[in-house]
């Protein structure tokens, strides 16, 4: 019995499109790749059309011998077909080929009747192999699907409306199907992807056919599809009873591929595209191995291993946002919305949810990095330990991922989700307020361990501040949102950094007091006052060395005499020319001092008590 085949139109078609230039609507991109893709497929078949002008006819192959390669050589010949017929029209669209547009939707509709052909040849050959049960409901539903999504843009084109409201609408009600009964994720949003880019064409075609409630697309699609499912599909009912029985005997085998519904303010998430949704349950696999280590790991504290299990969450997330940000930028360029109904999630959206998880998780692995270098045996086991008992190369580090926690929350802030919600906002504004009172904590810490008092001083006032600041934004928030789960601030958070503070004051003061005696200029000499000048001249700069010399414990220095001056006369040499002048000095002689005449007797003996010569 042959092999059975595993042919998927709709993924198959979705990821050449998105890989080759159609995510931005380059159709001649498109259509060279599919060419290539063509030509490959060919020889690999061998099943070219032989060599030089020649044309060599191929004889027909038999459905035995069909393989995957067939299947896919008739699809990228349809897709081909359709992007060469996109091209043409938008070649016709602009002004420099005004006197051809004629001539050019001419050709565009050549080649778009060209696709559905192949459409229509895939299609037949699909229904004879799933009679021969070669090929499984869900492949036959999404070549249908194909090729009527094919058919009813054809007809949009050529201005059918009501044909084409039809195809649409039945396409589009077994999208849903599809999508309903999807055992993962991404099939799920791989339906849904399509059903919302032939959205706007039902839309479209009810408006042009003068319907009232054009806008009611879910209603439009109810009626028609109950009306023509049958007329269009061959056994469109027993083809669906057969697709959700296949589906539900794969449920228990794929059922870890369906992805958690995402949850904001409380209301679900779509994820509604593939892409993202691969990402995602990188994403959900990653944080379901972090809550089992978790759980192991509860009585272990904040260890260096449970932080490293961030790292794949981290980069799940950090894959996430790259494809959330291209899927928005290419939203951009092309002027097209993701969502098609009212109120739904944008891709704007999802980049901006995507964008504030792997914040979240991001400043997650930073507190629980400090939480273990605190618990490291380099660092004393609590913060609330003095900082003479501190390692000087923790706090630095502290600081650091302080630094890194309050950038991530300042650019958290900036997010459109974030300032639309108002107690939201004003929470994070709380955080960020709380992250830099505790910075200054540390930093003033790492101030101390150099000596610098006056700084350390200083940035704790800045911290005290900075608490008034964080309990003022509390008051106007609601703290217990579930959105800033990720970071928890409680009033008795908030009191245990006011008390390490009030007790780190009063320790910087003492041991500043100590040191210097609280002098700001550390150039000062540093003598140790006695008892009594520690209590009543604390802040007064005292001479120390002439204090010592009038206690006598240090000696006066002894000033050299001065030499006496003698009659000789001095003098100086003065250059003049090539010559030496010799000019002497006339100045007078210092006098010498006249001895005092002889007395003699008793008056020489007693005038000295007498105070008389």
């Amino acid at each position: 019995m042959p092999d059975k085949l595993s042919f998927r139109a709709l993924q198959l078609a979705n990821q050449q499109r998105n890989a080759y230039g159609l995510r931005y609507h380059d159709f001649a991109r498109y259509r060279k790749h599919c060419a290539n893709r063509t030509h490959r497929i060919r020889s690999t078949l061998k099943i070219t059309h032989g060599k030089g002008k020649d044309f060599k006819k191929l004889p027909p192959v038999s459905e035995e011998n069909m393989k995957d390669g067939h299947l896919q050589l008739l699809l990228m010949e349809a897709e081909r077909a359709w992007a060469y017929s996109q091209d043409l029209v938008s070649q016709s669209l602009q002004p420099v080929n005004a006197e051809n547009a004629h001539t050019l939707r001419h050709s565009a509709t050549g080649r778009f009747r060209r696709s559905v052909n192949w459409s229509t040849q895939l299609l037949s050959h699909c229904q004879v192999l799933f009679t021969s049960s070669r090929l499984s409901a869900e492949s036959l539903l999404e070549t249908t699907i194909y090729t009527l999504i094919l058919n009813g843009r054809f007809l949009r084109y050529r201005e059918d409306f009501e044909d084409a409201l039809i195809q649409l609408s039945v396409a589009r009600h077994l999208l849903d199907e599809l999508a309903a009964a999807a055992t993962t994720s991404r099939d799920q949003a791989l339906a849904v992807l399509f059903a919302d880019e032939i959205g706007p064409e039902i839309r479209y075609c009810a408006h042009e056919l003068g319907r009232e409630k054009s806008y009611d697309i879910d209603g439009i699609v109810s009626e028609l599809s109950s009306k023509h499912k049958n007329a269009l599909v061959e056994g469109c009912d027993s083809l669906l009873s057969r697709f959700k029985a296949e589906e539900e005997a794969l449920k228990h085998v794929e059922g870890k591929k369906k992805l958690e519904t995402l949850i904001w303010e409380g209301e679900p998430v779509p994820v509604r595209n593939p892409e993202l949704v691969d990402v995602f349950l990188k994403v959900q696999e990653a944080e379901r191995k972090l809550d089992v280590y978790d759980e192991r790991k509860v009585k272990a504290g904040g260890s260096k291993k449970s932080v490293a299990a961030y790292d794949a969450i981290l980069l799940a997330l950090s894959d996430a946002e790259d494809v959330a940000r291209r899927l928005k930028e290419a939203q951009q360029s092309t002027g097209s919305a993701a969502a098609s109904s009212s109120g739904a999630r944008d891709m704007h959206f999802l980049y901006a949810y995507t964008i504030f998880q792997l914040l979240s998780r991001r400043i997650q692995r930073d507190f629980r990095l400090v939480k273990a270098l605190l618990a490291s045996p380099s660092s004393p086991s609590k913060i609330q330990s003095k900082p003479g008992q501190v390692d000087a190369r923790v706090y630095p580090a502290i600081v650091k991922l302080l630094d890194t926690i309050m950038q991530g929350l300042t650019q958290m802030r900036t997010l459109s989700i974030v300032d639309d919600n108002p107690d939201l906002s004003s929470g994070v504004d709380a955080r960020i307020s709380y992250t830099k009172a505790s910075r200054c904590l540390y930093l003033a810490r790492c101030y101390v361990n150099v000596k610098k008092y006056a700084e350390a001083l200083t940035l704790l006032q800045h911290s005290s501040i900075h608490i008034r600041e964080t309990q003022s934004h509390i008051s106007m928030s609601n703290s217990d949102a579930a959105e800033v789960a990720f970071f928890p601030l409680s009033q008795v958070e908030l009191g245990q950094l006011e008390s390490q503070l009030s007790s780190d004051s009063l320790q910087f003061k003492r041991n500043w007091f100590a040191y210097n005696g609280g002098a700001v200029n550390a150039d000062t000499k540093s003598y140790k006052k006695p008892a009594f000048f520690n209590i009543a001249l604390n802040y007064v700069d005292l001479d120390m060395d002439k204090l010592l010399q009038r206690a006598g414990k240090e000696s006066a220095p002894t000033t050299p005499a001065p030499a006496p001056m003698t009659s000789a006369p001095t003098s100086k040499v003065e250059p003049v020319g090539d010559k030496r002048r010799i000019i002497e000095d006339t100045r007078a002689a210092t006098p010498e001092p006249s001895p005092a005449p002889a007395r003699g007797g008793l008056s020489s003996l007693l005038g000295g008590w007498w105070g008389k010569n």
